[in-house]
């Protein structure tokens, strides 16, 4: 049963109210401020405008067109100054900074290039004299980038048609190239094996990727068995049919295609 209040009993005060007028009186305050803020003085205005002229040059006649209320049919010449603005405010002087910032790291990235050119072309100097010296001229083609040397050879040299096995007659030139890689050990040193377009049919090896992977495997073995470099130093990829040297409509053309890369990285190469 609900308990009621007793007739004697005096009725609860309205807590409420308390709380009510605490509200009245703010928002009476808060109005009052209100008003006290919307009446400006003219001659102060002015003065803050002229200070913010001289402050952002960017108000030329400003007080003037506040003071008559034209603001927007004036405001259009004032954007002729607005380079004026930025210099005050600090934000054209960052974008010169970012600026000369990227100036300095092309100019040195162009110079790690340059650096990098020069390790290369004296490292196919001292490549195409050890090739030389071991008479493999006719069977090498000696090229460079700012990253490797490269040394080609003909995949007719080292191995049948659709065959991964290395020939016998290919064996001493593997020997004489392995002698060259032995003094660029600590280099990284990549093979990749390319193939011409010609689609596999009736051989071991369905398709060109596979057949390009088989063979640059099958060098780095030869390698790794016959040399002294270290398996770590040595990468071997197939890259199919699909980075061309010649034309693949002609004979010539495809048995160019038909080869192995090998790359000697440079000691300030990126991929060292």
């Amino acid at each position: 049963m609900a308990k009621k209040r007793k007739p004697d009993e005096a009725p609860p005060p309205a807590l409420w109210k308390d709380t009510f007028a605490d509200l009245m009186n703010l928002l009476l305050c808060f109005f009052v401020l209100l008003f006290s803020m919307s009446s400006v003085e003219q001659e102060k205005f002015e003065q803050v405008a002229q200070s913010l002229n001289s402050a952002f040059s960017i108000f030329s006649g400003g007080a003037e067109a506040i003071g008559d209320g034209v603001l927007i049919s004036n405001g259009v010449s004032q954007l002729n100054e607005l380079d004026k603005f930025i210099n005050s405010t600090g934000k054209l002087s960052v974008d010169v900074e970012n600026a000369e910032e990227i100036d300095e790291m092309q100019e040195m990235q162009e110079k790690v290039e340059e650096a990098q050119m020069e390790a290369s072309e004296e490292l196919a100097e001292k490549v195409a004299e050890a090739v030389n010296e071991n008479n493999l001229s006719g069977e090498i083609d000696i090229e460079f980038t700012s990253q490797y040397v490269q040394l080609t050879l003909s995949g007719s040299i080292l191995f049948d048609s659709g065959s991964v096995e290395l020939k016998q007659e290919a064996l001493p030139v593997l020997d004489k190239v392995g002698v060259i890689l032995e003094k660029y050990s600590t280099s990284t040193i990549e093979i990749e094996g390319h193939t011409d377009n010609v689609p596999m049919s009736g051989a071991k090896y369905s398709n060109n990727d596979e057949l390009s992977s088989g063979r640059a495997l099958s060098v780095f073995e030869y390698f790794i068995e016959n040399t002294a470099l270290e398996p770590v130093m040595l990468k071997h990829a197939g890259r199919g049919e699909y980075v061309p040297i010649a034309d693949n409509s002609t004979p010539e053309g495809r048995a160019k295609n038909r080869r192995v890369e090998i790359r000697i990285y440079n000691s300030l190469s990126s991929y060292q």
